[in-house]
């Protein structure tokens, strides 16, 4: 017969909306060891496994702090309950918690305030609230009661079993499959997993069944919601409903966002980010909800692991309408597992575009034809053991589906091209990077020089605003007299005058910075560097603040309507960095919302 060795759990948070997978490990007859499932019609050794999932239900009534989810809240802030914000938000553990985070909880008054003022009602957000219900704790703490039949995971509804424990506890069966995902119903609750090895044909169980509880259940973090600001001049909604929005104007939205790739997410980099909130349990579910809930027609993610992109990403945003192309890194420097190299993802609403070519860029590839022609022989293995370092990019040309008004050709197919690249991390390799993001630049050139077409470059360039990258995205050139040139033992950025490209193109995030100080406007300069015209950070850890991440654009072809609004101080805990329990990547997600300029007559 089977026995059970071990039952744990990934994490002892579970988090509302995050599927908790336990890890059982069995012995066979003859001492080997094995963790996979054993249902009831596929058995061995004459046995199967039985799961349960128990909701603890306690008399004791317990409200969860909104700031430090793993805490009991203490106390209350009753100015949310007076302006009808979400009652989960309301909530603190102790007066300096309060305290620490006013500069933070006050703009959830004053959005409330401001949405009541002028609309009669709350507003939503193109980033909506992850726990709007108010449901999981309300302000009497009475009990939640819970329905008559459930479902979890792929069981069908049954009827709910209850056993009576001691001390005023009662246990609700929730779930018979070995996966649970917690609900709203759960906020506050200990959960109890049991499982079982059953008899085939005595259908009893052998022994005694393994348990594991839970800590309380916490409530999935809901960050402050991010509007979308216009910068066209022309007044639009913060809580546009794309859908109906943007298939009768002409305008596409384009989102880039570094996800973080579970395999750099560790507890040594991200000591401060609590260890529930960076496992990838927790983190897909989280970067799920807010990518969806940006809605954009075309999203550029980096730092995606194979093994997520096809078992998550692909499938799950497929249930969202959109189509999936993937390109991962190369292998040629990393020793670990192959399936958790990460890459580059480009998504595309089905119904807004259709895809027409897809190109890949190798930089290793591009190394080896460079070392070939420019290096010696006695230089070429320390030529390569510099330039090849696994990066990639990925570039979509897709055409439109939409109606782009103001066309003077509205038979002539519109195509956007679009770049989705991750440029090398080490900051002392300023002649890769620079080299990386020119031969990128250079294949644009080829593809612009066939079709009149847009082109949008997005990605993490791992370049601060002003250095040499930057200068040759922005500028289309490169100062010679850059300090960044000195940096250049292969002698492959010379003659500096070759460090140029005719694509015109701009930072979408330069908007900011060129529209004239309006109101409603100035929280978005501030965010702003003066100086170069970039945001003050898109990459927020305890070790480093800046910009790495841009979206650019073709600017003969495409204007920028609107912008996703930057954090800043306010938007993120003062006490913390990226990642967060709120935000999951240690990047900020960049969306811009673009329009087509009509195409002259040739």
């Amino acid at each position: 017969m089977l026995s059970v060795v071990r039952v744990h759990l990934p994490s002892d948070i579970p988090i509302v909306g995050c599927e908790l997978t336990p890890y059982v490990l069995l012995r066979r007859p003859d001492s080997s060891l094995i963790s996979h499932d054993i249902p009831q019609s596929n058995p061995i050794h004459h046995s199967f496994l039985t799961y349960k999932w128990y909701r603890i239900q306690s008399d004791r009534k317990v409200a969860i702090c909104s700031v430090h989810p793993s805490e009991q809240a203490t106390l209350q802030c009753l100015g949310c309950v007076k302006a009808k914000i979400p009652v989960a938000k309301s909530y603190h553990c102790s007066p300096k918690c309060f305290s620490d985070a006013w500069q933070h909880h006050r703009v959830l008054h004053e959005r409330a305030a401001s949405a009541v003022n002028e609309n009669g009602n709350e507003e939503e957000e193109i980033f909506g609230r992850f726990n709007s219900t108010g449901s999981g704790v309300n302000t009497s703490l009475t009990s939640l009661q819970s329905s008559g039949s459930l479902t979890n995971g792929t069981t069908p509804l049954y009827p709910v079993a209850v056993t009576q424990r001691n001390g005023g506890e009662t246990w609700f069966e929730v779930g018979r499959s070995k996966t649970y995902t917690p609900s709203a119903d759960d906020i506050g609750h200990v959960l109890k997993f049991e499982c079982a090895v059953i008899d085939v044909e005595t259908k009893l169980p052998v022994g005694h069944a393994s348990t594991v509880l839970t800590s309380r259940v916490i409530p999935a973090p809901s960050p402050t919601p991010r509007r979308l600001i216009s910068v066209s001049g022309v007044d639009i909604p913060v809580h546009l409903d794309l859908d109906s929005c943007l298939s009768s104007s002409g305008t596409f939205t384009v989102l880039s966002y570094n996800i973080l790739s579970d395999a750099y997410a560790t507890n040594e980099l991200y000591s401060y980010c609590p260890s529930w909130a960076l496992s990838w349990t927790y983190r897909r579910q989280n970067l799920l909800r807010e990518i969806v809930g940006y809605r954009a027609d075309i999203v550029c993610l980096q730092e995606v692991q194979s093994d997520h992109f096809e078992e998550f990403f692909a499938p799950e945003l497929d249930k969202h309408g959109y189509q999936a192309l993937f390109k991962r890194k190369t292998a040629e420097v990393y020793s670990g597992n192959i399936n958790t190299v990460d890459g580059c993802a480009t998504f595309f609403r089905r119904d807004r575009f259709a895809h027409v070519k897809k190109y890949e860029v190798e930089f290793n590839k591009a190394a080896q034809s460079l070392t070939e022609a420019l290096v010696p022989s006695a230089q070429k293995k320390t030529a390569l053991s510099r330039l090849v370092k696994d990066n990639i990019a990925l570039i979509v040309v897709l055409e439109a589906k939409f109606n782009n008004q103001g066309v003077d050709n509205p038979g002539k197919r519109q195509l956007v091209c679009v770049a989705n690249t991750h440029v090398n991390v080490h900051q002392e390799l300023k002649d890769v990077k620079l080299w990386q993001v020119h031969t990128l630049l250079k294949g644009l050139e080829k593809i612009a020089a066939s079709a009149e077409i847009p082109m949008l470059v997005c990605g993490d360039f791992n370049s601060v605003p002003g250095s040499a990258p930057h200068a040759l995205l922005a500028m289309a050139k490169v100062d010679p007299m850059h300090p960044d040139l000195a940096v250049d033992p292969l002698s492959i950025l010379r003659p500096a005058t070759k460090l140029m490209h005719q694509l015109p193109l701009v930072s979408a995030y330069s908007s900011f910075a060129r529209m004239p100080a309006v109101r409603g406007l100035e929280k978005q300069r501030r965010r702003m560097d003066p100086s170069t015209n970039e945001p003050l950070f898109t990459n927020c850890t305890r070790d480093f603040i800046g910009t790495r991440d841009y979206i650019f654009y073709s600017a003969d072809s495409l204007t920028v309507e609107s912008l996703l609004e930057l954090l800043d101080e306010e938007s993120l805990r003062k006490d913390t960095a990226l990642p967060s329990p709120e935000w999951s990547s240690d990047h900020i997600a960049l969306l811009a919302e673009f329009r087509c300029k009509p195409r002259t007559r040739r």
